[in-house]
């Protein structure tokens, strides 16, 4: 399997695993951002798949980031409606750490590029995975603020979440 294949296999694999999350999260803000990661993933592969056809594409600029911010906004109303759900949050790293070897390939991949519009796309996608890596972050962030500062109540001063 060459290389294209691979990040075709691995975006397919991460749509399939944000629409997941989309379900398990019906109700709550949550599932928005996880079909927004979910249909990145599949615009990613899309594209992978017509560079991989030689056929046209294009790298458009995406507002994941900035419109999860916007749901991360009302950080009380997250915790509230996710909290029934705590086990959650290693799922969430576990994405991370997709989104991390993403990244890994795509540098990997960038830096072999044969020409400039292969390094671009890869380029493009490092950018796109590095979003979704902190849309993660800043998920996993919020819950666990909730939890260590009831443990640690007592302790020091906090930074504000």
């Amino acid at each position: 399997m060459n290389a294209l294949e691979f990040a075709i296999k691995m975006e397919l694999e991460g749509e399939r695993y944000y629409r997941e999350q989309a379900e398990i999260n019906q109700g709550n803000s949550l599932k928005s951002i996880f079909l927004m990661l979910a249909d990145d993933e599949k615009m990613h592969a899309q594209i992978l798949e017509k560079k991989a056809n030689k056929l046209d594409y294009s790298l458009e600029p995406n507002e994941t980031l900035a419109t999860a911010k916007h749901v991360f906004s009302n950080k009380d109303r997250i915790k509230n409606e996710i909290k029934e759900i705590p086990s959650q949050i290693d799922v969430y790293r576990a994405a991370m750490e997709n989104e991390r070897e993403s990244i890994h390939l795509y540098q990997k991949c960038a830096s072999e590029a044969a020409d400039e519009e292969t390094k671009a796309l890869f380029e493009y996608l490092i950018l796109q995975e590095e979003d979704h890596y902190a849309v993660l972050d800043r998920l996993i962030s919020l819950l666990s603020h909730a939890e260590e500062w009831v443990e640690n109540a007592e302790f020091g001063v906090r930074e504000d979440y």
